[in-house]
């Protein structure tokens, strides 16, 4: 990825696991590239006054096969898919867990 965007982003959790990605969601190949001519690019702004860490960002994992023909994409946004289709069941579930807590609560 094109760590020199300033829409993108890096995040370490704890166990070390790394996060990269853009955004934006433009980078349908994250965290191993950005399309190689995004409309979005902007370098990111080297000196704002800002005070530097010391934190040395990690390597980018190995690319797998896959990202010269497209199906990686295709795999990551099926992934996206699914989970974008099973959060707005999610939701309502928790907000129907709430409502029923809610009632119960009133008339004890």
């Amino acid at each position: 990825m094109r760590i020199e965007c300033k829409h993108y982003e890096s995040r370490t959790y704890a166990g070390d696991e790394v996060v990269r990605k853009c955004n934006l969601d433009l980078a349908p190949e994250a965290p191993w590239r950005c399309p190689a001519n995004c409309d979005k690019f902007e370098r990111r702004v080297i000196d704002a006054g800002w005070t530097r860490g010391t934190v040395v960002p990690t390597s980018a994992p190995l690319e797998p096969p896959g990202l010269d023909d497209g199906s990686a994409a295709a795999v990551l946004e099926a992934a996206e898919n699914i989970i974008n289709a099973i959060g707005h069941s999610v939701r309502h579930d928790l907000e129907n867990e709430r409502t029923k807590r809610r009632w119960w609560r009133r008339n004890k």
